[in-house]
């Protein structure tokens, strides 16, 4: 069933005699530019030599194109007593990588007569597109008298090209495979010495390897086991799940070829649990090349380890996509080879890559919690629960726990490999990732909450709504899992969404509500979010106080004359803002209810208002004022007045007086008014006069020379004609006084 082919430079040694030569392409000559024919998987075997018993190797070897690799052993239940090391070079940028181990601690054989085909191995590595390879396999006490098994092996698979979307795909380096099938040399041959076309220096970081997740044979229990459950190659009848079955790859989808696998399948009675592995190797593959592993990893087991099947019932990639594993059918209760002394009760799920320190995608999780509910479902067994196993071998596990053969022992219903099994797998990262698995395959949803309520607005703990609302809401657990959510209205469900969805609208009558969203995962359990309380109201706010303008202090020009802008907006719910629309813009919370502008002297101009509450009901109100400007030559003047001229002052031109009792009276219509002065160190002081009623004393003394500078304002309740009046006080020292105008507005 094996074909194999050693690897000399420029040239394969086929196990019949022959050669066949063949070239690495250039770019130049890349037909991946165009696509990709399709090829059949190959596995290609490379002898490791060496002097001692303690130690292996291959120097850096020119090869035909492989993307995994591993090292192999004769004789099924060996261990490989130390570290095996690899490194390889791209196919596209003929660059060597960094030293790897390879997982050599793995899962003995069930059935230690399974035949003569079958090998001990390491787990399968994969490393991309590759020509090149260098090994060493060193015994971890250095020298001893057992030494390294015998028949040491690097095994090479090419995985092909197998689908359609493989054919379309393009690639940078592509090696057409010349070399035919041939039939399968003795595990003793070895490659040509000729094979190395270099060799590089004895690597140092010779860590020792952790113990690994190898999948075992699937072949009949052996003595030592017959307490446990057996298989059978009667095909069972597919019971129903309680939940849907996940969408997946199946076997054609990535080009397994039938021929590598030609042993009926057997069966388990059910699957009481199912065990997380990790494929070990690189998280950095591309998703597109997914099927090209699982193809690898299913060469890797028949080809080399010579198992009958891949030994996983099914495989993750990190994008999420699901691909059935050993075959038989997806929906039957395969025997596995995947966890040692606990296959023939569960199913093996193996998430391609390697979480010891890195955890598994969210995609990746939603898939095999996925899995695990479906393949449980069907046996109405919850993810979230436990159960008891009864133990197929003798053994210890990776945490010291002991267990013996034939009797029973708790395990959760989502377990990982290395609960079985003295083995990392799945990775410390993935392993803590479990209770999310099962959490998310056994449900409630998690982590359900109304995030917001689009068509309402929130004040404190409270929305508002003029009737019309969305509701989204988030949860932890992927919609893949929710079977659907209800929109509930005080308690009562009043619209439904998938369960990949994220929002759902419906229309509130007036008066107070609560409003929640209830989600019902595939299992049928149902939960609740919390309420958020909500006003459905269609009253509009009012304004108390309508848009007004009245001069304030400051500095006047003669385009732009200092004002505040007043009003006040209240609501019978909540108001949200009053924002100014013209003839300016601006937005001010509900307590405001002033705000200092500028206003175009001589221009009536509308003030327009908006008044919003939460809910988004709206009132507006508008009113239109023109600041007018008095130059102090309309005044009415008693004494003695001195008109200046510079381009400081309004206009152009003052009056200053120094003459105590002299006076300048303006009259007017309006609502508010404004003297404007010019101030220096010198200034002196003045009474104002309203209305024939003395108001005020103001002193125009500054520090610093000023001009054009608004002194004192007066605002009336409406409009109305008014008598402004100021007189020169004399004060001793600094009786000048230099007036500018009057503003008010009209």
């Amino acid at each position: 069933m094996k074909r194999r082919a050693w690897i000399t430079i420029g040239a394969v040694v086929l196990g019949g005699g022959g050669v066949v030569t063949y070239a690495v392409a250039s770019p130049s000559q890349d037909p991946g530019a165009a696509g990709r024919a399709k090829r059949p998987v190959k596995v290609y075997d490379l002898a490791l030599k060496g002097t001692t018993s303690a130690r292996r190797e291959l120097p850096r070897t020119q090869t035909k194109q492989f993307s995994m690799l591993g090292v192999s052993w004769t004789g099924a239940t060996q261990r490989l007593h130390g570290t095996a090391q690899v490194r390889t070079r791209s196919l596209d940028t003929g660059a060597w990588t960094a030293w790897k181990d390879l997982e050599a601690d793995v899962d003995p054989l069930e059935d230690p007569k399974g035949g003569a085909d079958m090998r001990g191995a390491s787990e399968p590595l994969w490393v991309g597109p590759s020509d090149g390879v260098q090994v060493q396999v060193v015994h971890k006490n250095g020298s001893t008298s057992s030494g390294l098994p015998k028949g040491l092996q690097v095994n090479l698979v090419d995985p092909g090209v197998a689908t359609d979307a493989e054919t379309k795909m393009k690639t940078a380096a592509y090696v057409e495979q010349a070399a035919a099938d041939s039939a399968s040399p003795t595990d003793s041959a070895s490659p040509s010495d000729t094979a190395g076309v270099g060799v590089g220096g004895t690597p140092t970081d010779t860590a020792p390897v952790s113990p690994s997740d190898s999948p075992v044979t699937s072949a009949p229990a052996s003595p030592t086991e017959s307490a446990s459950p057996t298989a059978s190659a009667t095909t069972p009848t597919a019971p129903p799940s309680s939940v849907p079955k996940p969408p997946m790859t199946t076997r054609a989808g990535w080009g397994a070829d039938e021929s590598l696998s030609p042993d009926p399948s057997e069966y388990n009675a059910d699957v009481k649990a199912v065990f997380v592995h990790h494929s070990d190797g690189t998280n950095d593959y591309s998703c597109a090349d997914s099927a090209s592993i699982v193809r690898g990893i299913y060469a890797y087991h028949t080809q080399t380890n010579g198992w009958n099947d891949i030994g996983y019932n099914f495989l993750v990639d990190k994008c999420g996509t699901i691909f059935e594993g050993r075959k038989g059918g997806v929906d039957l209760p395969v025997l596995g080879a995947h966890t040692y002394g606990w296959n023939r009760e569960a199913a093996g799920i193996a998430v391609l890559g390697d979480y010891t320190t890195t955890g598994a995608t969210n995609a990746a999780l939603t898939s095999v919690a996925r899995i695990a509910a479906w393949k449980l479902g069907q046996y109405n067994a919850d993810p979230a629960s436990t159960v008891k196993l009864t133990a197929g071998a003798t053994q210890t596990n990776y945490f010291g726990t002991s267990f013996t053969a034939g009797s029973q022992y708790t395990f959760n219903r989502v377990s990982a490999h290395r609960d079985g099994y003295n083995t990392q797998c799945p990775g410390n990262s993935l392993y803590t990732q479990l209770p999310t698995i099962r959490a998310w395959a056994s449900g409630p949803v998690q982590g359900l909450k109304v995030t917001s309520l689009s068509g309402a607005g929130l004040s404190g703990s409270t929305y508002y709504t003029k009737g019309a609302v969305t509701a989204k809401w988030s949860t932890t657990t992927p919609g893949s899992l929710i079977s659907k959510f209800e929109l509930l209205v005080d308690g009562k469900a009043v619209a439904s969404a998938s369960g990949t969805a994220t929002s759902v609208g419906t229309t509130l009558p007036l008066g107070t509500h609560t409003v929640a969203v209830r989600a019902v995962h595939q299992s049928g359990k149902a939960t609740t979010s919390a309420a958020v309380n909500v006003v459905a109201e269609t009253t509009a706010p009012t304004f108390t106080t309508a848009p007004n303008l009245s001069l304030r202090s400051g500095t006047v020009n003669t385009t732009a004359v200092p004002v505040t802008l007043g009003w006040k907006a209240t609501d019978n719910t909540a108001l949200k803002s009053v924002n100014l629309l013209t003839p300016a813009t601006g937005t001010f919370g509900p307590t405001t209810t002033s705000s200092s502008r500028t206003a175009a002297s001589g221009t009536a101009s509308t003030w327009s208002m908006r008044a919003d509450d939460y809910a988004g009901n709206t009132r507006t109100s508008s009113a239109a004022f023109t600041p007018m400007i008095l130059q102090e030559t309309s005044a009415t003047k008693s004494g003695t007045w001195t008109a200046r001229s510079s381009s400081s002052y309004l206009g152009g031109t003052s009056y200053s007086s120094g003459s105590k009792s002299a006076s300048l009276t303006w009259t007017f219509t309006g609502r508010s008014a404004s003297w404007v002065v010019s101030r220096a160190s010198t200034s002196g002081q003045a009474y104002v006069y309203v209305d024939g009623v003395k108001v005020s004393t103001v002193d125009l003394k500054s520090t610093s020379t000023l001009y054009r500078q608004a002194v004192w304002t007066k605002t009336w309740s409406s409009s109305a004609k008014h008598t402004v009046k100021i007189v020169v006080v004399g004060t001793s020292g600094r009786p000048t006084v230099t007036t500018d105008g009057l503003v008010y507005i009209k």
